[in-house]
Parts: structure tokens; sequence; C-alpha cells
């Protein structure tokens, strides 16, 4: 949703922008790949000749693309957009416990050729919100997940239509919003004063 949203914004701005569809697991894309790696190796196929569950099976259809990366380049090098937004999978496994990810990412910075500049794009689900020690633990896994890239990171708070079916959130939403910013406001007034 967040990248189909992000191509039809780019679009309306009149950014060639495309979609690479980087997520195995997705079967209800909303958008017209550009790229699409199910066309390299399927999720189900895997899962079913190795006996792996969707998150082994992610891993190991990762680990296949970095060992094709060539496949991936050869198609970007023939894209004429300007703007690329890669919808890679949502199992946070793969950015925090494997390299997969990262090693792709560091081939793509790193191609001649292809002149990539990347940037991260964390979606974070505002459920999270709900719970100051779940969102902490969100948090940290951002933390983590940014460490191991090592790309300059944007953070969105997803779902934030849903806030109101949740219950009263502990702190205001400029809370979650202005993590970065862990100075206490009213201290820092009034020593400025």
């Amino acid at each position: 949703t967040y990248c189909y949203g992000m191509y039809q914004f780019m679009s309306s701005l009149g950014r060639r922008c495309c979609v690479v569809n980087l997520d195995f697991a997705n079967d209800n894309v909303p958008y017209e790949p550009a790229i699409d790696v199910r066309d390299l190796v399927s999720l189900e196929a895997v899962m079913e000749e190795f006996k792996l569950g969707p998150n082994g099976g992610l891993v190991y259809c990762m680990e296949y693309l970095l060992e094709n990366v060539e496949w991936l380049e050869e198609r970007l090098s023939q894209l004429e957009a300007s703007y690329i937004i890669f919808d890679f999978p949502g199992q946070v496994e793969l950015y925090t416990h494997h390299t997969s990810v990262t090693d792709l990412l560091a081939k793509l910075t790193h191609r001649r050729g292809l002149d990539c500049r990347l940037c991260s794009v964390h979606l974070v689900d505002s459920y999270y919100c709900c719970d100051p020690a779940v969102f902490i633990s969100a948090v940290l896994l951002v933390a983590s997940s940014m460490l191991r890239l090592g790309l300059p990171h944007v953070n969105v708070l997803s779902k934030v239509d849903l806030l109101r079916q949740y219950d009263n959130l502990p702190f205001q939403l400029s809370f979650y919003t202005e993590m970065a910013d862990l100075t206490d406001r009213k201290s820092t007034r009034l020593n400025s004063s």
C-alpha cells in the first residue's frame, strides 16, 4: 500500500517513477511492477521443494536473489525511471538477523552503471503506540535495522487512521512522532529564558 501510494504521489508530481517488487510473498500487488522478483523464483515452489515455512522460504529466496543479482541489475539498468521504489518483504528477520538484504543493497549501491542512491523507509504499525513497552521494542527494532542497513533512513508511522479503534494512547501522538528529540521541552524552555 505504501509503495503504491508513493508511486501515485510521485507520478502526480510528474516524476518518472516505478515500483520494483522484491517481496516474494506479495501475492496481492496493487500496482504493476516494473520488475517482479517472483519472475525469478517462486516462494511457494521453494517452500514445497525444501519443506520450508514462509520465513525460511523468504530467507532462501533472498539468498537466491543475491546469488543471481545480475538478473536484477540487468533489469534495473533498462528502467527509464528516475525514482525506483523497492517493495521489500515485511519480515523483520531479513533486516535484523540476516545479511542477504544488507548484502543486496551494498551490491546495488556499489555497482557501476546503476548509480543507485538508496534511502530506507521503515513502516511502524501505529498499533505499537498503544503500549509504551511495545513501542520501545519497535523503536529498538527500527534502530537495529537502521544500523544494519547503513542507509539514510525515514520512519513512517503507518495505519494512523486506525488509532481511534484502539484504546486511548498513553501519550499524545507527538510523543511518538518526535522520538528523535529526547529533551524535556519544559526544562529546555525554562533554561533558555
